[in-house]
């Protein structure tokens, strides 16, 4: 699928290459403000409205981002608890809930601004995973064999089509155990790609993803083993490496962590027995 037209820009520049000068024009990734905006039914006050993040992102899957950050911060549980949900041309998602939707509205009392570099700031304890009600996965049977698994990132490098524009992109993939990717989400900011995957999900009526794994571009962050442990998903592999608190969430809750994923090798951080030989 080629990338929407509002999601790439260009831009003159001089390059200097060998000792040479030259002007020509870059294909550059946009980044925006994404206002995300919730209506639901306040036991005390009635229908309110209220702002709950503004993200800094590349245009494009809006509606399934703003789904994806509201399942993933334990806001949204179902998509058929939406009764509508629109995008406004000033880069506002508006979601309203049903009157019988039911969250807990201290999700709402932090207000998010997420940066495309690092995601929500200051969530990196394992304990708040705890007090969000996140439990442990049991092993439901997913497997896939490692050549399978090695043979992906050639697959995702085939379809970046963003990346290939611009070089400026992350990458987030969705595969089943016999090594084929389903979908492939792109942006500047790591953990909206995962949002916008996981909003696909959630549409679609995928989740919980027991019987799929998920492939990053980049690293494995803490935020990005979060999301994928919010999607039940057993096993999240990255190209890159993985932080020491991606490692210690994913003992902790009996995810499969792969990093260093190429062709000829990858690290096995955790859970090796959904990877056969």
């Amino acid at each position: 699928m080629s990338p929407s037209s509002d999601s790439h820009t260009t831009s003159r520049v001089i390059r200097w290459q060998d000792g040479q000068r030259s002007e020509l024009v870059d294909t550059l990734a946009v980044e925006e403000p994404l206002e995300i905006r919730l209506g639901y039914r306040d036991p005390r006050k009635g229908r309110t409205h209220r702002s709950v993040a503004i993200t800094m992102r590349t245009p494009g899957d809006d509606l399934a981002l703003a789904l994806g950050f509201l399942f993933n911060e334990s806001i949204l549980d179902r998509y058929a608890a939406i009764q509508t949900i629109e995008q406004s041309a000033d880069n506002v998602v508006r979601v309203e809930l049903h009157d019988t939707a039911v969250f807990d509205p201290l999700r709402l009392e932090r207000n998010f601004y997420v940066t495309s570099s690092c995601g929500v700031c200051g969530k990196s304890s394992l304990e708040s995973l705890s007090t969000a009600g996140f439990v442990a996965l049991t092993d439901d049977g997913f497997r896939i064999p490692l050549a399978l698994l090695q043979e992906l990132p050639a697959q995702l490098a085939t379809q970046q089509e963003l990346f290939r524009l611009t070089g400026g992109n992350h990458a987030t993939a969705l595969f089943h155990g016999n090594g084929q990717i389903t979908r492939v989400t792109e942006d500047v900011g790591r953990h909206n790609a995962m949002d916008k995957l996981v909003g696909h999900c959630l549409q679609d009526n995928l989740l919980p993803l027991a019987q799929h794994g998920i492939l990053v571009s980049g690293r494995a962050s803490f935020e990005l083993m979060q999301k994928t442990l919010a999607a039940r998903c057993p096993l999240l592999v990255a190209i890159g490496a993985p932080s020491s608190l991606a490692v210690e969430l994913a003992q902790e809750y009996n995810l499969t962590l792969v990093g260093f994923l190429n062709r000829n090798r990858c690290n096995i951080y955790n859970g090796g027995f959904r990877l056969t030989e």
